[in-house]
């Protein structure tokens, strides 16, 4: 049986992406801070004949990332997909925001997909295959008044991403991110901004992404502008 590994999995897009995976036959291991959404989450997916397994995990720890993926390692074994999709917002003008937050929004969108991704690339790379995508936005390409930390994160994991791909060539995996416009979830709140896509539309680009696209698409970024 083949696994998935899925940050930021309680809600939104992290939770239609591991469910949309699990009705492709993967197991899931499914990361993020609050236990109670998580163990909704995992009954909703172990409805589908696979195996849940919620772990809390705050992605901006190091400690607690090593940890998680460990145990994901150890009862799922290496995964065929990673989704790094955990990511928060902070709004504020640049000259009003802490440097708490901003650091914060860095630290949660950027930095754990740093981490997760170092965490189980070792065992994808002695497998010799699967793939990792990013939840990108289309904050990848632009920038948004009150959004700087938020831009300035998304456009860093496409570096990343990008940077990825080059260190991935001849090994058997790959690795795209999805950049989505605006998505009817909580984080489009206080926006301004209308949605033109359900977490559900982007979970499909995240399937195709990780287990459809040829790998030739390595280090791709898909753009998903709205209906």
């Amino acid at each position: 049986m083949s696994a998935a590994v899925v940050t930021g999995a309680s809600r939104g897009i992290g939770r239609a992406a591991a469910l949309a995976l699990a009705r492709r036959g993967l197991d899931i291991a499914l990361l993020a801070r609050t236990e109670s959404d998580l163990d909704v989450v995992a009954a909703e997916i172990s409805q589908h004949g696979v195996r849940a397994l919620p772990l809390r995990c705050n992605v901006t720890s190091a400690d607690e990332v090593t940890a998680a993926c460990a145990r994901a390692l150890a009862e799922l074994g290496t995964p065929r997909v990673v989704v790094n999709n955990a990511g928060i917002i902070r709004r504020a003008l640049v000259h009003e925001m802490s440097i708490e937050d901003f650091r914060l929004v860095l630290d949660t969108n950027l930095t754990g997909t740093f981490l997760v991704t170092r965490a189980l690339l070792p065992s994808m790379l002695a497998a010799r295959q699967g793939r990792v995508i990013q939840m990108a936005s289309i904050s990848s390409t632009l920038g948004s008044a009150r959004a700087s930390a938020y831009c300035a994160s998304k456009w860093g994991v496409v570096g990343f991403t990008k940077s990825l791909a080059e260190e991935l060539r001849g090994t058997g995996l790959c690795t795209m991110s999805i950049l989505p416009g605006s998505v009817d979830t909580a984080m489009l709140q206080g926006s301004g901004f209308s949605p033109q896509m359900t977490a559900d539309d982007v979970a499909r680009a995240v399937v195709f992404a990780a287990l459809d696209a040829p790998p030739a698409m390595n280090g791709s970024s898909i753009d998903l502008f709205g209906a």
